[in-house]
């Protein structure tokens, strides 16, 4: 193991660690456990979502979603010359103001 004069690992230490990005011994399990709850309770979690009112359901739906869908970064469409893009309002039909 290459460490360097300070005593730490040098970078691209083959061999020295973990890789990069993956989890620990300890993270998998608490996550296995997790799962587990979860599935072995699903009737019961379906149950007191559908007691909520539906603005209520939605948000909780939305809520527990990021634990399991990936998030997506937004991005800029930058054009060069080309004519704008015309946002429509779907509720209208109008096209946007720019603000």
């Amino acid at each position: 193991m290459n460490r360097n004069d300070n005593g730490q690992f040098t970078k691209g230490n083959p061999g020295g660690g973990r890789p990069k990005g993956s989890t620990n011994k300890a993270t998998a399990e608490i996550r296995a456990d997790f799962k587990k709850l979860i599935d072995d309770n699903l009737p019961q979690l379906e149950s007191d979502l559908k007691t909520l009112d539906p603005k209520d359901r939605l948000e909780m739906i939305l809520k527990m979603a990021k634990f399991v869908l990936p998030s997506l970064k937004s991005t800029e469409l930058k054009t060069s010359g080309e004519p704008p893009i015309n946002i429509i309002d779907l509720g209208n039909g109008k096209p946007l103001e720019d603000e």
